[in-house]
């Protein structure tokens, strides 16, 4: 048996890590959707609908490109790149999002709610919501609203209601609290879309699912450039939802190193970062068991990321157990050397990244000069910068600037 079909256990568990911990009022709406979950996966028409619209609407597959210039740029082993950037409104978010629409129409909802950091996650929840006919209503943080700003806009141009949320740190965490409360009120003809892989049991399953058409694609398409698997697959890790979807088709090759990259944000001070699997410890928060940052009252700990997508606290319990098995490797990158690398992609290939993906570049970039050049890297771009040039260029000078 695969390591897919035998992760999580029926009780969504990974190892000891996942779970449901959730009020006794989530109780039977969870486990309405684990039931039509298990019934829609396997059902023909499902499966017909998600390819019709990830191949008409969505865009896929998404290629695969060599970074010739990046490579060289590195000396060192070749760089390619997922282009899930490419994929419809510029993240791999909507690869789970349509899907969930699928399912809460299937359900016979009339309502989506979700939580978002860099906005990508709502943006795709609003289009998926505006295609099936159906509310939906973002619940965002203050601080990433004013860093966010286009994606703020495109949610509300797509008919979204966004909600803004200003207490304590004002970021992903309390939009995700948020979100719960707001959901909590609205079971009855409402769901809650979780945007990673993260939450109670069945979400952590649900959209490494979605998101494993990442992996799988890449699987094949990487054949036709180097007639073999990548060496090594890299993807940035804050939930977990792109990493795990791309990692999804290699878990089972032993060879392939998988590097799931952290913010290591402005230092290793507690509050300065959102390095949970580096610095973390075992607990549950959001509903679900798994490695998370804590404070000395063994609460959530601040955070932070220049990345909004991934300033999250704990991680998904699946990259929980791939780390602590020992098949997942963990690295940090700090804010700094995002955005280095978020430069240095766009002037070198002529791809601007996702503040997000660039941590995953940045690390990409330091370990093709540690292999030779017959070795492969494999980077999912997991979004691309158009919401992010704004905050940068505001805050980081463009370098060779022609002006």
């Amino acid at each position: 048996m695969s390591y897919l079909e035998s992760h999580p256990d029926e009780n969504g568990y990974f190892g000891r890590f996942g779970g449901a911990y959730i009020p006794p009022v989530l109780e039977q709406p969870f486990a309405d959707i684990t039931k039509a979950y298990a019934e829609l996966k396997n059902s023909p028409k499902f499966i017909e609908d998600l390819k019709y619209v990830r191949k008409h609407y969505q865009g896929r597959p998404t290629p695969i490109s060599y970074a010739k210039n990046l490579t060289e740029h590195c000396g060192g082993a070749k760089i390619y790149l997922k282009r899930e950037d490419l994929n419809h409104t510029g993240a791999h978010k909507l690869n789970h999002c349509m899907a969930e629409v699928i399912l809460a129409k299937h359900l016979g909802k009339t309502k989506v709610i979700a939580e978002t950091g860099a906005g990508q996650h709502g943006v795709a929840l609003a289009t998926a919501a505006a295609y099936f006919g159906l509310e939906c209503e973002i619940h965002m943080g203050e601080v990433d609203i004013i860093k966010e700003h286009p994606n703020v806009v495109r949610m509300k141009i797509l008919g979204a209601k966004v909600i803004p949320v200003s207490h304590g740190l004002k970021t992903l965490k309390e939009a995700v609290d948020s979100a719960f409360e707001s959901y909590i009120a609205q079971v009855d003809h409402a769901i809650y879309c979780i945007g990673s892989v993260v939450g109670p049991h069945p979400f952590p399953l649900m959209v490494r699912d979605f998101q494993s058409i990442v992996g799988h694609e890449s699987k094949e398409q990487f054949f036709e450039h180097e007639d073999s698997l990548p060496d090594a697959v890299v993807a940035c890790v804050g939930g977990g939802s792109n990493s795990i979807g791309i990692f999804s088709a290699f878990i089972d090759d032993k060879e392939v190193d998988l590097y799931g990259v952290e913010p290591m944000g402005r230092g290793e001070a507690l509050g300065d970062h959102a390095a949970s699997l580096t610095y973390g410890e075992e607990g549950i928060m959001h509903g679900f068991n798994s490695i998370m940052l804590k404070d000395d009252k063994g609460e959530p700990a601040p955070v932070h990321s220049i990345g909004s997508g991934i300033d999250y606290p704990s991680v998904g319990p699946e990259h929980a157990y791939l780390s602590s098995i020992g098949r997942t490797k963990v690295a940090v990158c700090s804010d700094d050397e995002a955005v280095e690398a978020f430069y240095t992609l766009s002037q070198h290939e002529g791809i601007i990244p996702a503040l997000e993906s660039a941590h995953a570049v940045s690390y990409a970039m330091k370990l093709a000069k540690t292999l030779g050049k017959d070795k492969t890297i494999l980077v999912n771009l997991s979004g691309r910068g158009d919401k992010d040039i704004d905050f940068v260029v505001e805050n980081y000078p463009i370098p060779n600037a022609k002006f």
